[in-house]
């Protein structure tokens, strides 16, 4: 077992563990610092910090406070890293806390952070899962079981003084366009949940005013819930401030491409365990704007999907775009639900599938004016039915009509 360098206790409030935080700043201070070539442990709470409870009530997803979000261990600090260097991280391996064997996925209600396909399904809802080994199955979606690709949604390194300036000049003229939307544009710097950290004092609550949210992703890395992130991986991320500062957290057990339902991952409690390295100057030498990494050779794979296509056409409107992927994506999505809904799912229960089950998302075509050709893969081996068409058609193969938990 590695040498665990951070520990965090499940039972205490994340406010409360120094070893945590909540937001981006280059002033947070490291929480511990290790050599190039360490090999460590690091623990996470779920992303929300112990608000989601395993129960058939979605309140606490309907209720939950983003403002709060993602709790972060760290930042670490490596020994040489300075401002151009890459960081290297290899993701050694990715596992549950023995303490607690389970995750949960949401659909957030649209007031509160909504999703993908938040004007179909505003309301907020959650499926537990049960973990088994490599594998999980839930209550709230019967008929279904995969095996997961655990992987960190969120890692990165601490940003500049200048990087932070940047985005939070761009994100705010980006909010300002329609400052009164729901779900709002983005989400801006907020003092009043901030966990800075070991930062203390009038030291932190300026911080704060100004420390950027961790909900997007970012030149650092960030929140770019990554599903192929698994252990076996490789991450090279650009460094900016002195030491680095590299802090991890939001779990997955198993997610599908795009986390369609923004809470649409399995999220659980978890551990990561990592060795770090070093290429100096790496950013100039290889031109690096955004982190790069190396798939794993050892995920599960999948051999046999169904594939949905979507176009760049508004399913409510019938707008024609132009190469509009997101709006391609969107309808692959729906195509897929549609489908999923003739075996007898509910729309939510199909839109959950989509969100934490291994399924692919590609671009599939982007040059054929006016009409971008989105991808999704759906994996047919993670039901114990046969979900392909036959010319008898579909028959209502789901065993009981549960359904996600609603909000009381």
């Amino acid at each position: 077992m590695k040498n665990t360098l951070i520990k965090v206790d499940l039972n205490t409030p994340p406010e409360e563990q120094d070893v945590l935080h909540n937001r981006w700043h280059p002033d947070i201070p490291m929480v511990a610092m290790v050599n190039p070539g360490d090999e460590f442990r690091v623990e996470c709470m779920d992303w929300t910090g112990g608000q989601i409870q395993n129960d058939d009530d979605a309140t606490d997803i309907k209720d939950v406070d983003l403002t709060k979000v993602h709790y972060l261990s760290g930042p670490i600090g490596v020994k040489g890293a300075e401002p151009g260097d890459l960081l290297v991280v290899d993701i050694l391996d990715v596992g549950v806390r023995d303490e607690s064997d389970w995750g949960f996925t949401g659909l957030f209600a649209k007031e509160n952070g909504g999703g993908f396909l938040t004007d179909h399904y505003p309301d907020a809802r959650k499926a537990c899962w049960d973990f088994h080994g490599i594998k999980t199955s839930s209550r709230h979606i019967p008929n279904v079981e995969f095996a997961g690709i655990m992987h960190p949604g969120l890692i990165g390194c601490l940003p500049s003084r200048e990087l932070l300036d940047e985005w939070n000049k761009r994100e705010k003229e980006l909010f300002d366009t329609d400052p009164d939307r729901v779900p709002a544009l983005c989400t801006l710097p907020y003092a009043d949940t901030a966990h800075m950290g070991r930062m203390s004092g009038d030291e932190a609550a300026m911080a704060a005013k100004e420390a950027a949210r961790t909900v997007p992703p970012r030149e650092h890395g960030g929140n770019c819930d990554i599903k192929n992130l698994t252990k076996g991986s490789k991450v090279y991320f650009p460094v900016y401030v002195k030491d680095g500062g590299l802090s991890m957290g939001d779990i997955h057990f198993s997610q599908g491409d795009g986390e369609i339902t923004f809470c649409g991952a399995i999220e659980m409690a978890g551990y990561l365990d990592i060795r770090v390295s070093l290429i100096k100057q790496g950013v100039k030498k290889y031109g690096v704007i955004n982190p790069i990494f190396e798939p794993s050779p050892t995920e599960p794979r999948y051999s046999d999907y169904l594939i949905f296509e979507g176009i760049s056409v508004d399913e409510t409107t019938g707008k024609q775009g132009y190469l509009d992927v997101h709006t391609a994506y969107r309808r692959a999505c729906l195509n897929a639900i549609e489908y999923m809904k003739k075996f007898g799912y509910t729309g939510e229960q199909a839109y959950a599938i989509l969100g934490t089950a291994p399924v692919e998302g590609h671009i599939s075509g982007i040059v054929d004016i006016p009409n971008a050709c989105a991808t999704l893969f759906l994996p047919t081996e993670i039901f114990d039915f046969d979900i392909k068409p036959n010319a008898d058609g579909p028959k209502n193969s789901v065993t009981t009509e549960t359904d996600l938990a609603k909000a009381k």
